[in-house]
């Protein structure tokens, strides 16, 4: 431990030497010694030894010392230890420090207290001698022997006090000669002066004010502040209200301040104090915020009229056009329920509610949908929502208010000649109540083209289970066989069994929808054309797709219902050969599958069209069969082709002959020239027309 150094006799008779009483003092002074602990170079190391740590007090504090030297200021050469705030005794000692018990305060100072030192005012709390100030931690002391006088911190004579202030409850001090430490906090500078934030007492607000006689804030128009200081003592300062100046710690202390005559006054108009406050108004004649703005002469006012006179007038306009606008949209929604109500006229919606209500069940009865509702049901017809384009119009799903999924049929542009035979359509169609007929939910005549809402089927086409791009299809023979007779039921159901007959005349394995038990449901009916049950034909505009088109039709224009038987046998043959109705051969061209089927029945090579797995699921009958039945249905003459009952009991036949142990594999040799011969003796018949019928390669749709 470094101590300090003890005059020596000598250097006590140098110092008497020629210098008097006042300025042997004032040398001694100055020559005052500091010591520290140096064992430990800093606190922080000095706790890593609790053995040897000095500062055993539980209420003490360390402190760093920094070097002396202004080259290694920034290094520590020791520590001393002090007691906290609040606390005083020895700090090396582990009982040392001792709670302050001291209740001695001067709450009103007294009246020839000094409160200059120098040109630094020393208010109360704070004070110069006893009874000036409010308790010993306020003490200060005034070094007359220095030019200008010296105000010290009394407890730490090395502290010298450059300013207080009261409002802020701070101390600026700067240090003589060494690190030093104040009441709040230490100095960790000697080139650098510190401020230091001080608090009356260690209560807070609440505490203090349970017992007025010892509160600090005597001032009429004071507040008081609660403040945290180090160790989280509890600590408040006093402050003056907003309004008010001056030392919220005497009686009277706190005085108004008058704001007009302020550096920082903001009125621009006529300025009037008052206690704790201003008014600020503008002359008679004269208006404007006097305090945000500024007082405007009358001219000024009449530019601000006509600018507040435009602003409302732009107002006007911008109500005026929302207004417009409102009213605008509501012509637009009143004018487009006008011409909803005139197509639902147009469209014979009045004549069609009429027929639909004659149907007595009402829960097959075929519903009248709004526009609104079908454009809630397909979210205002994303695209998003379309699962199918045709010919005849796009497909959308949708979801009706009852949470039925619908298929909705958006047709395109028809001629108004057309209108009364859709209407026509529709009733039939509301009538018509067959398992393997798609059903018509019901339709919506309030567009220019109506709607249909169908039921929605979820495992698509028959085209799309039979011509998969990748691997085998799932659909067996019995399947296939079973599609067929459903699928001839139907079509049998719309020629006869209905009160006007249907003929669809857009009969292809794409209008075939398969639902979720693979059951056949006949759709699209865009194209069908409805007949009297005493005519055998109309005659109309050739509509079609490629390749399922019924040559006699195409050549006379006349539909009949054997047109589509025709169009069936192609399917027929679809599902029997798992080819297209036009397809690519292995070199790339085109061929047509029904022309194709009639030259290897001729030549006696049936096999190689038909596909494998129904070679080995069919059996030798079945094949005879459907051959025969599928070359009845693709003749060139309608009249020698089958009617769609005849079809529909020959399938059903068909189905019924019991399967043979030994499915028909692909013959060799000698069996497969014999099992030819069978299949083309039965089906023998003149070829000649074979050229007549190529023609059908170059329809159009």
């Amino acid at each position: 431990m470094d101590g300090p150094v003890p005059l020596t006799k000598e250097s006590f008779k140098v110092l008497q030497k020629g210098e008097t009483k006042q300025e042997q003092y004032q040398r001694s002074f100055f020559m005052s010694l500091s010591w520290h602990i140096s064992d430990r170079s800093s606190c922080k190391e000095a706790r890593n030894y609790l053995a040897t740590y000095a500062c055993r007090n539980t209420n003490s504090d360390c402190y760093d010392i920094p070097s002396p030297d202004p080259i290694h200021f920034d290094d520590t050469i020791g520590y001393i230890c002090q007691c906290s705030m609040g606390y005083y005794g020895n700090a090396y000692l582990p009982d040392g420090c001792q709670l302050d018990t001291d209740t001695n305060f001067t709450r009103i100072p007294a009246k020839d207290c000094p409160d200059k030192c120098g040109n630094i005012t020393v208010p109360f709390p704070f004070g110069l001698k006893e009874n000036c100030y409010r308790s010993r931690e306020f003490a200060l002391s005034c070094n007359e022997s220095t030019q200008p006088p010296t105000l010290l911190y009394q407890i730490q004579d090395q502290l010298k006090v450059n300013a207080i202030s009261l409002e802020d409850g701070q101390l600026e001090f700067s240090p003589y000669d060494q690190a030093v430490y104040g009441f709040v906090k230490y100095i960790t500078s000697q080139k650098t002066q510190e401020i230091y934030n001080w608090t009356v007492g260690y209560q807070t607000c609440d505490d203090v004010m349970k017992n007025k006689s010892t509160f600090a804030c005597l001032a009429r128009h004071s507040s008081c502040l609660d403040m945290s200081v180090p160790k989280n003592h509890k600590g408040y300062r006093c402050k003056c209200m907003d309004g008010y100046e001056g030392n919220p710690y005497i009686d009277n202390g706190c005085q108004d301040i008058d704001e007009c005559k302020s550096s920082s006054n903001v009125c621009k108009g006529i300025c009037v104090n008052t206690e704790g406050s201003f008014n600020c108004t503008c002359p008679p004649g004269i208006s404007e915020d006097p305090v945000h703005g500024a007082c405007t002469p009358n001219k000024k006012k009449i530019l601000l009229l006509g600018i507040s006179v435009g602003a409302g007038i732009g107002a006007g306009l911008l109500f005026l056009c929302i207004t417009l606008v409102i009213l605008s949209r509501k012509w637009k929604e009143r004018n487009q329920k006008k011409i909803r109500q005139r197509n639902f006229h147009k469209n014979h919606g009045l004549l069609l509610q009429q027929l639909i209500s004659a149907n007595e069940l009402v829960e097959e009865r075929t519903n009248i949908f709004s526009l609104t509702e079908i454009e809630k049901a397909t979210n205002n017809f994303d695209e998003t929502r379309i699962i199918g384009k045709g010919g005849h119009g796009i497909i959308y799903k949708g979801i009706l208010l009852d949470q039925r999924v619908v298929a909705i049929k958006k047709s395109k542009m028809i001629k108004k000649s057309e209108v009364d035979q859709f209407i026509n359509e529709v009733a039939i169609l509301s009538q018509i109540n067959h398992r393997n007929v798609v059903r018509l939910f019901g339709c919506c005549l309030e567009t220019e083209v109506p709607l249909l809402i169908y039921e929605f089927i979820s495992n698509g086409t028959l085209s799309d289970h039979l011509h998969v791009l990748q691997g085998e299809t799932k659909l067996s023979w019995d399947d296939r066989l079973r599609i067929a007779i459903e699928f001839a039921g139907a079509l049998a159901y719309l020629h006869s069994a209905a009160s006007i007959s249907i003929f669809h005349r857009d009969i292809k394995s794409s209008n075939i929808l398969l639902d979720d038990t693979l059951r056949a449901k006949v759709s699209d009916f865009g194209a069908s054309r409805t007949i009297p049950l005493d005519q055998t034909h109309i005659v109309t505009a050739i509509h079609g797709t490629f390749g399922y088109i019924d040559p006699e039709y195409y050549q006379t224009g006349q539909l009949t219902e054997k047109s589509d038987v025709y169009s069936f046998g192609v399917i027929l043959l679809e599902l029997l050969t798992r080819k297209k109705p036009i397809y690519l051969t292995n070199t790339g061209s085109q061929q047509n599958l029904a022309i194709n089927f009639l030259q290897t029945t001729r030549e006696k090579i049936l096999f190689k069209l038909i596909e494998d797995c129904i070679l080995q699921e069919a059996t030798e009958q079945e094949l005879l069969e459907i051959s025969n039945l599928i070359e009845m249905c693709l003749s060139l003459k309608g009249v020698q082709r089958p009617t769609m009952k005849e079809v529909e009991y020959k399938l059903q036949g068909l189905r019924k002959i019991k399967t043979r142990k030994n499915r028909l594999c692909i013959p060799e040799s000698n069996e497969e020239t014999e099992l030819a011969n069978q299949i083309n003796q039965a089906n023998s018949r003149n070829y000649s027309l074979e050229k007549e019928f190529m023609w059908s390669q170059n329809y159009p749709r």
